[in-house]
């Protein structure tokens, strides 16, 4: 899923150049690309498929010029994910009808990656075998707010733990609970499942969406099918696969994993699995002299310039083209608040 504008994410994170497009570590390669060199580790390249905005068609094409057309399909608009994860089902299963599908976004974070990918191999042979969604459960390591969360159950079936509730992203108070409860985890927003499986469950509890892709039976894989997708996608109900599926099905199933996750969807996650200096200052990629300063995050994406910084604790400090960010680090939900503010005053020149 590679569709995202990241505004959590911004100044650096623009609607024109989203996060998923980004280098944030310097190694030459976007979040994006890095995401499709791990599949191809285990996955045949003709098998990899992103999902993504029309918008993007230009960026993807470029940055991932091994990927033919078949493979990247078009959103005439945003719906979230669960009609996201419908079309890219319909269309594996015009290609392969038993497909078994690992999904994921593109802008994740994975430092432990043979981990990762024992733990998809081993998914991908569970539902093969077993008619079930599994997702990927994180063990909090701090009460964080900005994640969704599933709660496990006691049954399981060998690795793999039923799953009880989904709850979305708690406020501070309920997230130090979940997280001294040991029965909680973060829901990383990855997913193995069978198409049938899946199709099924969208069917049941996401039938509005399930309409509107049967009228494109036949067309899929095919010259007709990017505007049976033009015409119809738009009218499907803006809903995450998390509230539309996940939360109301009975046969979803967790694997508790651990290989260094992490969703680069906010500048804390990203200070979280940062270097930080002795007075644990992040600098990415910038430089930066900084005096009585302590636990900020800085980026300039302008590597000629230098940052000098005396006196702030715990901030955000980020500049790229014409907007400089200067944000309390346990602000930075407000975030979109200050950029919808913008929106308003400026228009869309700083977004």
């Amino acid at each position: 899923m590679g569709g995202g504008v990241g505004s959590r994410f911004w100044p650096f994170s623009r609607e024109t150049y989203p996060k998923q497009f980004l280098d944030f570590f310097g190694t030459g390669k976007s979040l994006l690309q890095l995401t499709v060199e791990r599949f191809k580790k285990i996955i045949p390249e003709d098998n990899i498929y992103i999902v993504t905005n029309e918008q993007y068609a230009g960026l993807m094409k470029e940055q991932l010029p091994e990927l033919s057309d078949k493979q990247i399909l078009l959103e005439p608009s945003r719906r979230n994910t669960a009609p996201c994860i419908t079309y890219a089902a319909y269309h594996i299963k015009a290609c392969n009808p038993n497909a078994n599908i690992v999904v994921a976004s593109s802008d994740h974070l994975i430092l432990k990656e043979d981990v990762f990918l024992e733990d998809v191999q081993k998914s991908l042979e569970f539902v093969k075998e077993h008619k079930v969604l599994v997702t990927f459960g994180i063990k909090p390591s701090r009460p964080e707010t900005g994640y969704g969360y599933i709660q496990s159950d006691d049954s399981s079936i060998g690795d793999f733990t039923k799953v009880k509730t989904f709850t979305e992203k708690p406020d501070i108070n309920l997230a130090k609970v979940f997280q001294a409860s040991g029965e909680f985890f973060w829901n990383s927003g990855i997913f193995v499942w069978n198409v049938n499986t899946i199709l099924e469950a969208i069917n049941e509890y996401l039938p509005d969406i399930s309409m509107r892709f049967n009228l494109g039976k036949g067309k899929f894989n095919t010259v007709e099918e990017k505007d049976f997708i033009r015409e119809n996608f738009p009218y499907c109900p803006n809903i995450s696969i998390d509230y539309g599926v996940m939360e109301k099905a009975d046969n979803v199933y967790m694997l508790c994993v651990d290989f260094g996750w992490a969703d680069l969807g906010t500048w804390g996650s990203l200070y979280d699995i940062a270097p930080k200096d002795e007075h644990l200052n992040a600098v990415l990629g910038t430089q930066a002299e900084l005096y009585e300063s302590e636990r900020n995050i800085i980026s300039l994406k302008d590597k000629g310039r230098l940052a000098v910084i005396q006196g702030i604790n715990d901030c955000i400090i980020a500049e790229s083209g014409n907007v400089l960010l200067i944000c309390k680090r346990e602000n930075e939900a407000r975030i979109k608040e200050f950029m919808a503010d913008i929106r308003i005053e400026h228009g869309k020149e700083f977004l």
